[in-house]
């Protein structure tokens, strides 16, 4: 008997929704049944492309019967008033990163999911990707004994991407910190067994017209003794792409030649309006479709150079799989190129939602990401190492596949 697809709403059309909407559209597990956005133009598309309903309130969406879990990806700072929402119609959720911008909030969404029974997962982010999930597999195989060292770098253009005025501003979730750490510290925990014991970090704001951390080094200590160096640039000159074969971070091919494209565009726009309003043009319905989020001839998503030092091996994932750099030869451990890109996200809510297998990246996992992110901030305003006393494990390790 073919298992019932699910229903799944989505709790605004922004940026998020584009980069998984490739996935939530190709799954065969999956029914787009309605979405909540305050523009209209957004509602309008998503009617077009889904023939399915559509609310200019979150709220709405949440109370719509035929909705079994809600997507929420809107902005940040409006997590937790909505996974609050979702928890009291008795939905499940996935909410995306990061989690929330205080550990209070990550913890009331955790509280108000658990008195409704119901799922709470955290993403998308990077963790989710195949390489790294097949990393982990390595590791945990035993074959090349323990992790002891993780290094994870990442070159971009981000901060020069168009942003809206809050995108800009640390207290309202912008910079890098936030938006892009959450995607570098899964990722290491997930590779580095997920429970750390501390963070200290040095954050970068160097450009005053873009008033926010632009860039990052962190040292993450765990429990068992490993650690791992993370660093991060959004300030468009090095593209680490470059060593990822000039594969992009959603697995479309770059043009190497485009360099400085995203400043150059920046420099046409004058004042927060306009460039707000260049950001529009990359958002659903306000030119960007279903029918064409689909990307071609994909590898396999990334972010950035990573190698984990273990100690029989290191271990390079990359977008075509995981190189191993073993005692006595190298190889490539392959991946087939994706079919459907980021299928994994949806794979572990259907998991949960249908099978009642726990989630790696739960309400908890989120927690303990935005515990290390906001202890980052704290170091590097302080010059102190921050305890961190919030961290989980990886569930099991069946969870990973």
């Amino acid at each position: 008997m073919t298992e019932p697809r699910l229903q799944l709403g989505i709790a605004g059309l922004g940026r998020g929704f584009m980069l998984l909407l490739p996935t939530l559209a190709a799954h065969p597990g999956i029914r787009l049944v309605a979405a909540a956005d305050p523009r209209e133009d957004a509602r309008r598309q998503f009617t077009a492309d889904f023939a399915a309903a559509t609310y200019s309130e979150v709220a709405e969406l949440c109370a719509d019967p035929d909705v079994e879990a809600v997507y929420i990806a809107t902005p940040h700072q409006f997590h937790r008033e909505h996974v609050e929402l979702a928890a009291a119609h008795g939905k499940h959720v996935l909410v995306e990163k990061p989690m929330a911008l205080s550990l209070a909030d990550c913890q009331a969404m955790i509280a108000a999911m658990r008195r409704a029974g119901r799922w709470l997962m955290v993403g998308h982010s990077h963790s989710f990707d195949a390489p790294y999930l097949r990393t982990r597999e390595l590791i945990d195989s035993g074959d090349f004994g323990a992790v002891r060292m993780i290094h994870a770098l990442n070159f971009t253009d981000f901060l020069y991407r168009p942003r809206r005025p809050e995108e800009l501003d640390t207290a309202s979730g912008g910079g890098v910190v936030f938006s892009q750490a959450a995607h570098q510290v899964d990722i290491v925990r997930l590779l580095g067994g997920g429970r750390a014991s501390s963070v200290r970090a040095i954050t970068g704001r160097w450009d005053a017209a873009r008033p926010t951390e632009g860039a990052y080094g962190a040292l993450l200590s765990f429990d068992d003794g490993a650690f791992a160096n993370m660093t991060y640039s959004g300030f468009a000159h090095f593209d680490s792409d470059e060593f990822c074969g000039w594969s992009g971070e959603l697995g479309q091919p770059r043009d190497p030649h485009r360099y400085g494209h995203a400043r150059a565009q920046l420099a046409q726009v004058h004042g927060p309006e306009e460039e707000a309003a260049l950001k529009n043009t990359r958002t659903y319905g306000a030119g960007l479709s279903l029918a064409n989020s689909r990307l071609e001839g994909i590898t396999h998503n990334h972010f950035g150079f990573v190698v984990v030092a273990c100690d029989h091996a290191d271990l390079r994932p990359s977008p075509q799989g995981v190189q191993v750099y073993a005692d006595s030869r190298r190889y490539l451990e392959t991946l087939a190129p994706p079919t459907i890109p980021r299928r994994e996200v949806l794979d572990e809510l259907i998991d949960a939602v249908r099978h009642g297998r726990a989630p790696v990246h739960s309400g908890e996992w989120g927690l303990a990401t935005m515990e290390v992110c906001l202890g980052m901030l704290e170091s590097s305003a302080t010059g102190r190492e921050v305890a961190l006393s919030q961290q989980v494990g990886l569930p099991h390790r069946a969870a990973l596949r």
